[in-house]
């Protein structure tokens, strides 16, 4: 994967708002129907349902809660957003009734808003399948390692043999137990142990794998959570830094999904239009107007409709 140096921002959001469609939906029916309010329901509308996840859909458009967080009828958002929906909603069918839905420009912005929503999910599906944690953690570990070119940390760790034993060492520094004492008394890296661990001062990226990632995820002070490496399981104790240390995965987070997701909306984009027939006008052509337009479609419908002799 070829990675490049992340700049803050590095992208703006790529993906639109989709608040507003609901008159892409189907049209509602003129009659009042009786129906039932059910758990999946948070409201009927002349018969016509509002889903709980739509309501929830809209609150994380609206930015109210983060997407698939805890979000029901007994969050304070939800009856503002469902209030919005219902209203939405009414204005919906209310055009629907006056029939203009059927008129040609509001049947293209109709196609529109739907060719919008249905981008949005193939994006939502994208991101589910391909924007995964190894991907995000393979992002972060190159971007770690290009913020640490000219980094050098004075590290202490402890090596142990098996995950059981380095968590129970972690228990006991959760405790409050000295590091230097437990790196004493439990490592079995001869040349650290009898200076407690003490690395010294070392260049991140001169180490191997998944060094360098684990030290720029560990803020000065503390210590990383047990982990594995060729040598056995590990804990480790950032002392000092002598440069600014780089973001932390939590930190940078947003900005690897929002470039693995660019990445991939590029890559679909160029394979489908590789394997699309896309034709357009020639800048030096007359415009078609509106009118030109709709007579000519008016006539193939027409042409198409007539039996051939």
């Amino acid at each position: 994967m070829q990675c490049t140096r992340f700049t803050t921002p590095i992208f703006s959001a790529i993906l639109l708002g989709v608040a507003g469609l609901s008159a892409c939906e189907d049209p509602a029916p003129t009659s009042r129907s009786a129906g039932q309010v059910d758990a999946a329901t948070a409201a009927l509308v002349n018969g016509d349902p509002i889903y709980i996840s739509d309501v929830e859909l809209e609150a994380a458009a609206q930015g109210l809660i983060e997407p698939g967080g805890p979000f029901g009828p007994d969050h304070p958002d939800f009856q503002p957003v469902l209030e919005q929906l219902i209203d939405q909603r009414l204005l919906a069918q209310e055009a629907v009734r006056r029939g203009l839905d059927l008129e040609t420009a509001a049947r293209r912005r109709l196609e529109a808003g739907r060719e919008r929503l249905l981008g949005n999910i193939l994006v939502e599906n994208l991101v589910a399948n391909e924007v995964t944690d190894d991907a995000i953690e393979s992002m972060y570990a190159e971007q770690v390692k290009l913020q640490q070119l000219d980094d050098e940390v004075r590290l202490r760790h402890i090596l142990v043999e098996t995950k059981d034993e380095a968590d129970s060492i972690a228990g006991e520094l959760s405790d409050g137990t000295d590091f230097t004492e437990l790196a004493f008394k439990h490592s079995i890296d001869i040349r650290t142990r009898i200076d407690g661990g003490n690395f010294g001062w070392v260049a991140p990226n001169d180490m191997m794998d998944p060094f360098p990632a684990i030290i720029g995820d560990t803020e000065t002070g503390s210590m990383s959570a047990p982990f594995e490496s060729e040598q056995g399981w590990h804990i480790l104790r950032v002392d000092e830094r002598r440069t600014r240390p780089p973001k932390t995965k939590e930190e940078m987070r947003p900005e690897i999904i929002t470039f693995l997701t660019f990445t991939q909306i590029s890559d679909i984009l160029r394979e489908l239009r590789t394997n699309a027939d896309i034709r357009q006008r020639n800048p030096g052509d007359a415009a078609v107007t509106p009118a030109i337009e709709d007579d000519a479609a008016a006539v193939a419908d027409e042409t198409t409709d007539t039996e051939t002799p």
